[in-house]
């Protein structure tokens, strides 16, 4: 019988093991976001992906299979997206495709559980994109697309100024890269504290909460021949299953090992893998991006999407004899996250290149607000220069948010120091 303390550990450990395998594709996605919203211009966005066709939506798939597969990272390039013009159907299909149709997930999935998940994921992430075109297409309000990439725009300080210089020029100076350095860290403060909480409670969950809890949830798991109903409830449970433990869309394969070899259907470990993007911190950070109308929208869309794409999978496999057993999953219990590979050495790169901005902004700043209060003793008064973004008072939710993060903080570093302690 494991102690609190131990547990405590194995918790803290879990979290930061967790993150240290996500923060590469963290830093990734945002330099792409920032490079997007530095280099790429209104007009030439709308060009590419601002209506919903074939093309745009083909266009949008295709990007995401090249961009990164961490959610929080999908999200921010997603917003910088469509701020600069992009269809709501190919963001969102951007959004879908890099987090579904990358290559490392299909791996982890691939080592975690068979070759029938690694094929369901790739077939259900055009199944999820052709899905959620026909219920956007159905179903959007007016006004709504305009109105939440207005917000976008506003919270990215894009707003309806000048287009940037000719990206040329701008990649070739100073400058531009200032801008990119000066937006990697806007993308890093707006999400650092849900990344903070989310990543600590799913250390809490996969050490402290038993997996038959997870058995249980899903409804008359472990059934040899599943009704309809019984496939369709899992497929709606996956998502609460998903709310309660959300790591991001590759930390959460493991999990959905242990619960396929708990006896969950197909449809439900599809569900389960799909529902990263309909998760409270994700949502929380889409409301910020383009409003809760918006975001609470998109919840609807892709949770309609995400379950008729679980169910048409299962019957799918299921009419070809394809339906993996449950024998399959292979579950790794002592998973080892600070191994000497690559994810080690592109964390580095990307701690680096992260420390690198920061100081540079930091400096370039310093040096700024140094100008205008030269400016401003030269002049006998105070400058009301523009050299940096204005931001209001917090609310309350986003203060509570932050010491929420403070206390995750706060148990990740009496985790770790639980060993030192007991020596």
């Amino acid at each position: 019988m494991k102690t609190f303390f131990t547990l405590w550990n194995e918790s803290a450990v879990t979290s930061l093991g967790l993150f240290w395998t996500a923060f590469w594709a963290f830093g990734l996605g945002y330099l792409v976001s920032s490079l997007i919203q530095v280099f790429v211009t209104r007009s030439r966005m709308k060009r590419g992906m601002g209506t919903a066709s074939a093309g745009s939506v083909a266009f949008g798939t295709f990007f995401g299979f090249l961009s990164s597969s961490c959610s929080f990272a999908a999200l921010s390039t997603t917003r910088s997206l469509f701020a600069k013009g992009a269809g709501l159907v190919p963001a969102l299909a951007f959004m879908l495709s890099s987090t579904n149709l990358v290559v490392e997930l299909g791996i982890i999935i691939a080592l975690f559980l068979s070759w029938q998940f690694v094929v369901g994921e790739y077939l259900g992430g055009v199944l999820l994109i052709a899905f959620m075109w026909a219920v956007v297409a159905l179903t959007l309000p007016d006004g709504l697309e305009e109105k939440a990439r207005e917000h976008a725009r506003e919270r990215a300080g894009d707003g309806d100024g000048d287009e940037n210089p000719d990206w040329r020029t701008l990649i070739r100076s100073p400058e531009g890269w200032l801008r990119v350095a000066r937006r990697y860290g806007m993308e890093w403060d707006m999400v650092w504290k849900d990344v903070a909480i989310g990543f600590t409670v799913a250390g809490i969950i996969a050490t402290f909460v038993p997996r038959d809890f997870f058995q249980t949830l899903f409804i008359d798991s472990g059934a040899a021949h599943p009704a309809f109903w019984q496939v369709l409830a899992q497929a709606l449970v996956g998502p609460v299953a998903a709310f309660f433990t959300f790591i991001g869309s590759m930390g959460n394969v493991p999990l959905a090992a242990v619960l396929f070899t708990n006896g969950v259907s197909f449809a439900g470990v599809m569900a389960f893998l799909f529902s990263d993007l309909v998760v409270f911190p994700v949502v929380r950070i889409q409301a910020g991006y383009y409003g809760w109308k918006m975001a609470l929208y998109l919840v609807g869309v892709l949770l309609l999407a995400l379950v008729a794409t679980s169910v048409v999978l299962h019957y799918g496999f299921a009419a070809f004899d394809m339906l993996p057993r449950s024998t399959a999953g292979k579950i790794m219990a002592d998973r080892e996250f600070f191994a000497v590979d690559y994810t080690m050495f592109l964390d580095i790169a990307f701690a680096v290149m992260s420390g690198a901005f920061w100081l540079w902004k930091r400096r370039a700043d310093r040096a700024e607000m140094a100008a205008r209060m030269d400016h401003a003793s030269g002049h006998g008064g105070m400058s009301h220069g523009h050299g940096g973004m204005s931001h209001g008072s917090p609310g309350l939710g986003d203060r509570l948010l932050f010491w929420f993060a403070m206390a995750a903080f706060a148990w990740l570093a009496g985790g770790v120091s639980v060993p030192l302690l007991a020596g």
